[in-house]
């Protein structure tokens, strides 16, 4: 019998694409979704990674994921919720059409796939199936430029100790919250200083130690409903 396949939504680019191809090389099956085709794709298709485009920011973009989802594979070993939308706050007229973007991708989309995938996650032979939300270290702090982000991340880790709660024993549901990971195209060496002096390991940690949560978290057969920080000890700051 083959393998059941781990699903990462937003995982063509940054720490979505780096876990995806990690779980390549260690050999799981997977399958990605992306917002929009770009050339990064096309490696990861090379590599055996199965690719399904998707709407998050519309309940019916939701749904047809879903479908085309389900006509891809009959189970699922593991989710990984990772699409995100990093958008700053407006005060304009779309201020409100931002928030309600934000809300769909990043609590109604997990809320949705958690419950009309959980079918694929029980059929998975193996004796684990997991659900990993990616929230975010501002959850803990709220933010003055990303309100609606926030407060949307942190939905989603209220939505870890209910569907924890809702799924156990047989699907265990936790999340991850990264502070800073990686700089972005653009990034100068004052904002990498900056950056680093924020957190007690004074340090810009790349992707690896997101593959290494996330791993930590498919492994251990014990742990549920828990928001593992990543964030290199900022609170002690």
């Amino acid at each position: 019998m083959s393998a059941s396949p781990i699903l990462i939504t937003g995982g063509a680019q940054r720490l979505g694409r780096h876990c995806a191809e990690r779980l390549r090389d260690d050999g799981h099956p997977v399958i990605i979704s992306y917002r929009r085709e770009r050339p990064e794709l096309e490696a990861l298709r090379e590599r055996g990674i199965v690719t399904l485009p998707a709407d998050f920011s519309s309940e019916a973009g939701i749904l047809d994921f879903l479908a085309r989802l389900k006509a891809e594979t009959s189970s699922l070993r593991a989710i990984v919720h990772n699409a995100s939308d990093w958008a700053p706050d407006s005060s304009g007229a779309e201020a409100g059409a931002n928030f309600e973007r934000l809300f769909r991708v990043h609590m109604l989309a997990p809320y949705l796939i958690n419950l009309h995938a959980r079918e694929l996650l029980e059929a998975c032979s193996e004796p684990q199936r997991d659900i990993v939300h990616m929230t975010d270290y501002v959850v803990q702090k709220g933010s003055r430029k990303h309100a609606a982000y926030a407060a949307s991340k942190a939905g989603l880790a209220n939505l870890t100790l209910s569907f924890a709660a809702m799924y156990a024993p047989t699907i265990q549901v936790n999340a991850i919250a990264p502070a800073l990971i990686m700089l972005n195209e653009g990034d100068d060496e004052a904002y990498a200083e900056k950056a680093c002096a924020k957190s007690a390991m004074e340090m810009i940690p790349g992707p690896g130690v997101i593959y290494q949560s996330l791993r930590y978290l498919l492994d251990n057969r014990y742990v549920t409903g828990v928001t593992l920080p990543v964030d290199g000890g900022r609170h002690l700051r």
